[in-house]
């Protein structure tokens, strides 16, 4: 499990460098193919290892990454399921009533391992097309970056509402895509997480219907008593709790969060 999480890691870091010099162009290009040759990564490393053309040590290779790794913060909340996760169970727990309950640690752990397990195909064909061969010597640095790329290309294209993509690409003022995979990540990246907002919020309702039911309802019980001082929130709370445990409630959002990926 450890070793898993240690390539997926270096996955995201790996897509760091893709994800920056899509968002630096201008004009819709299609997603990057493995033909190159010698990459500009690989001519970056030869130029930093000195006048004498050797490339940077494997150590020195190594520090890069790592340090590239400081975005993947960014990229996780961005670029994953962990987006609509987060904001679905924050809703969930704001429709409970409870204010600190999950704490919101406990939340973030959940949505962080749910998204490992909803992006699991995709990190293991990252592995497989791109870090592997370039574990192996059979690729050079682009290459793999370029492939590990079109991995999540295809997984936030896929999740992706066309009508935002158009948005996007207006404002731009780029020209019309052939196809899918002619979406640059500058364009792909903001349609993406807005498409993951508006379907988090979906979710967000339909999970807010049930609770606010239950909570009209003690508020008029409450109103026919005359106990208009009685909180109906503090009333209600209960029988939301009681709901929510008696229809598996954990298990149902767990369930349907990850089949909506699927």
């Amino acid at each position: 499990m450890i070793a898993r999480l240690a390539r997926w890691a270096a996955a995201f870091g790996a897509l760091a460098y893709t994800t920056a010099a899509s968002a630096a162009a201008t004009a819709a290009t299609a997603v990057p193919t493995d033909s190159a040759a010698a990459g500009a990564l690989d001519r970056a490393f030869g130029e930093l290892g000195g006048a004498g053309g050797e490339p940077l040590s494997l150590s020195l290779q190594l520090l890069l990454v790592m340090g590239l790794l400081t975005i993947l913060p960014a990229l996780l909340l961005m670029m994953t399921s962990f987006t609509r996760i987060i904001v679905v169970l924050a809703i969930l727990r704001q429709a409970l009533g409870l204010q600190q309950s999950p704490p919101n640690q406990v939340l973030i752990g959940i949505s962080l391992f749910l998204s490992l397990f909803i992006m699991a195909p995709t990190l293991d064909r990252v592995n497989t097309a791109a870090l592997e061969p370039y574990s192996g010597g059979q690729i050079n640095a682009e290459v793999a970056i370029e492939r590990a790329g079109g991995e999540f290309h295809k997984f936030m294209i896929k999740q992706t509402r066309e009508t935002d993509l158009q948005m996007f690409a207006n404002i731009a003022d780029a020209p019309k895509f052939k196809s899918p995979q002619d979406v640059p990540f500058s364009i792909l990246l903001p349609a993406f997480v807005t498409s993951e907002l508006k379907t988090a919020f979906q979710i967000g309702f339909m999970l807010f219907l049930p609770f606010l039911v239950i909570d009209l309802v003690v508020s008029s019980v409450l109103m026919s008593l005359g106990m208009m001082m009685m909180s109906p929130m503090l009333v209600s709370l209960p029988f939301k709790l009681l709901l929510f445990v008696l229809v598996d409630g954990w298990a149902l959002l767990m369930g349907s969060l990850a089949s909506s990926f699927m």
